[in-house]
């Protein structure tokens, strides 16, 4: 198998658009353009309502997925830019010079990383796949073929945004947001259909396969496995990146919250940040939080905060660089965050023990993922039942009020299924309970 090579790896062709130029009035190069059509989209700013871990703040303010991403976002430039330098001092010349995009487009594909997710995280996940499998949906395997059976019991937020950005949805471009190769590729964390996916975790539907292909063949991505159901690519190298952001974004920033909801103490918070470094480096840490004269403890654990993702992303970008060879070749294992010095990555370890035990089981995430799947498995129902009897008035009702980018009428059963999990997983948390309460006949509308 050859090994990727940068000069093709980063293109600036877009999805949908091969054969179409149009003329640009602005000095953007097109990576830019990738990341301001996500910033001023619709689906992007509903991010703002969905959960991240916790439940969207009332007096105290965490994290949603706006915020995850835009800070994911930072880190992922911050990771491209650093490779790109160190690419240049190895390469030099012989690096085109789009390679320079690397930061951009890196920071594009966190923005969208997370967009694909339904209401209420990986409960809501878990409420769109279990419906099939455990739900009244399961009568519905044998009225739709094994493949998309496949993608709608093992649905995934990953695969969701590789679609949502992709598919031409009734109204919209060719190509969906008609974003650049380089971006899309850097978006796909699993290079395989869901009929080879052993966790639930996959990088497209099959509706979007020969989109993935496409991408794939023009970028130069290997084919690792091919045939008997057992398609996979090797992993475009700039979802490393992506995904160490989101990595070093998600369990340190977690633990900045658990802290501001009182679920850790100072004391346990610093201690779990102090740990990734040496004791040199932890003196000087806090000399600086003495001379900075940082009394408030919302402000020292902001700072830890600081110096442990500045950590993590030069090291993730120096691990990058010392398994370039692996990663082009497709054969490097794991993520970057396993690949780190042995102090760092027990650090990291210790911070994801703590969270799996005392954040993502704490009651307040635990009461919003029940109620989450209760409203997501519900909502799957109606809406189910309203599509194979649209004849019925009640169907006819509920089917009124889903938009018209979504193809709920067609006449093809698995086009109005997709139509129907599209339109649910498309809701914000809030949106997602407000409908639940209006046709549940919980609340009535204030007009």
């Amino acid at each position: 198998m050859r090994s990727m090579n940068w000069n093709q790896l980063i293109s600036n062709c877009r999805l949908g658009q091969e054969h179409h130029h149009e003329q640009r009035h602005d000095i953007r190069t097109e990576f830019k353009r990738d990341y301001d059509r996500l910033i001023f989209s619709a689906p992007f700013r509903r991010l703002q309502n969905k959960t991240q871990v916790f439940p969207l703040p009332g007096s105290i303010f965490v994290h949603n997925r706006l915020t995850h991403s835009l800070e994911v976002a930072s880190v992922g430039t911050s990771l491209g830019n650093d490779v790109y330098r160190m690419l240049q001092d190895k390469y030099g010349r012989q690096l085109s010079p789009m390679t320079a995009e690397i930061g951009q487009i890196v920071a594009t594909a966190c923005l969208a990383h997370d967009m694909g997710n339904p209401p209420f995280g990986h409960s809501g996940e878990k409420a769109i796949q279990t419906f099939f499998t455990e739900g009244k949906g399961a009568y519905l395997q044998e009225r739709v073929s094994g493949t998309f059976w496949s993608d709608i019991t093992r649905f995934d937020g990953n695969a969701n945004a590789f679609r949502l950005l992709t598919h031409s949805f009734k109204g919209r471009r060719k190509g969906g947001f008609a974003m650049t190769y380089s971006t899309l590729a850097s978006i796909v964390k699993y290079p395989f259909p869901s009929y080879h996916a052993t966790k639930n975790k996959f990088g497209f539907f099959t509706s979007e396969y020969d989109n993935y292909v496409t991408i794939a063949q023009q970028l130069g991505i290997p084919m690792l496995r091919m045939g008997n159901g057992y398609d996979e690519w090797a992993r475009y190298p700039l979802v490393y990146l992506v995904e160490a952001a989101d990595d070093i974004c998600y369990e340190i920033m977690d633990l900045e919250d658990a802290f501001k909801l009182k679920i850790l103490s100072y004391e346990e918070t610093a201690q779990l940040m102090l740990a990734f470094f040496d004791d040199a480096s932890r003196q000087r840490i806090l000399q600086r939080i003495n001379d900075e004269e940082l009394t408030d403890v919302n402000e020292k654990v902001q700072y830890l905060r600081a110096c442990v993702i500045s950590l993590l992303e030069n090291e993730c970008a120096h691990t990058f660089m010392d398994h370039e060879e692996e990663i082009l070749a497709g054969a490097f294992s794991g993520s970057l965050i396993d690949h780190i010095s042995e102090r760092h990555r027990t650090a990291y370890k210790a911070c994801t023990v703590v969270a799996r035990q005392r954040i993502y089981r704490s009651r307040p995430v635990l009461d919003v993922e029940l109620s989450g799947y209760r409203i997501m498995a519900t909502l799957m129902e109606l809406m189910i039942e309203a599509i194979e009897h649209p004849d019925r008035y009640y169907s006819q009702q509920l089917i009124g009020r889903v938009s018209s980018q979504y193809d709920i009428d067609s006449p093809d059963l698995e086009t109005r299924i997709m139509a129907v999990i599209d339109y649910i997983a498309g809701m914000t948390d809030v949106y997602a309970l407000d409908v639940y309460q209006k046709i549940c006949g919980i609340s009535l509308p204030i007009i």
